[in-house]
Order: structure tokens, then sequence, then C-alpha cells
């Protein structure tokens, strides 16, 4: 199976099972899915969060996506619980379809270190 193909068909699992967890199968997107995986490095998945606190889960996510690809690394977790990341190495500049590409592949590990999905 080639390699675009088996991403695709992992990133159709994990957006089902998403969905189906917290959105009554409603299919999430991208954003919903990061934002998803930022609560969860929080580790605060019942309490609510203001429309700031919502972006810092998003680039707390994106940080953790990316400390496999060499581009952050874990720096410190604050005294409220939140995980700081430093940059190691710039992106390089991407088209728009190539950052959800980039994105889609990252979750998909993510969730495969996690055993969420096989």
């Amino acid at each position: 199976m080639s390699r675009d193909r088996l991403l695709k068909e992992r990133w159709e699992l994990v957006v089902k099972k998403l969905s189906d967890q917290f959105a009554d199968g409603e299919p999430l997107d991208l954003d919903a899915i990061i934002y998803l995986i930022g609560i969860q490095e929080l580790g605060q998945l019942h309490r609510a969060f203001k429309k700031e606190q919502k972006i810092d889960l998003m680039h707390i996510a994106i940080c953790k996506l990316l400390v496999p690809y060499g581009y952050y690394e874990l720096d410190f977790v604050d005294d409220e619980g939140w995980p700081h990341y430093k940059v190691i190495s710039q992106l390089p500049p991407l088209k728009a379809g190539e950052q959800a590409v980039l994105m889609k592949e990252a979750i998909v590990n993510y969730f495969l270190e996690t055993d969420f999905i096989e």
C-alpha cells in the first residue's frame, strides 16, 4: 500500500473515532482535532477555556505534534500545568495543502504512538 493511501486511511480512522467519541459522529475538522490534542496534552479535560486559552491549546498541540520532526522541544511546564515549547528548527515554507498533509501525518503518528489507532 502506498504511503499516501495508508496515511489517508489512518487519517479517516482517526477522524471517525474522534468524531464518534466527541461529536456524536459529526466529522471533526483538522482544527478541532488539534484542539482536542491540546486539551489532552494539558491534561485538564473537564474545564471551560476562554478564547485565548483555546488558541494556546492549539499551539500546545501543534508543538507537541511537531516535536518528533525536530521543530520543537518541551522547555518546561508552568505552575498551572501548561507546557511551554521552544523552537529547535524553523518550519520550511509550506503551501496550505502541504501544511495540512504534515499536520495530518503528525496527528496520525501521535495516535499511533498512543495506541488510539493501529
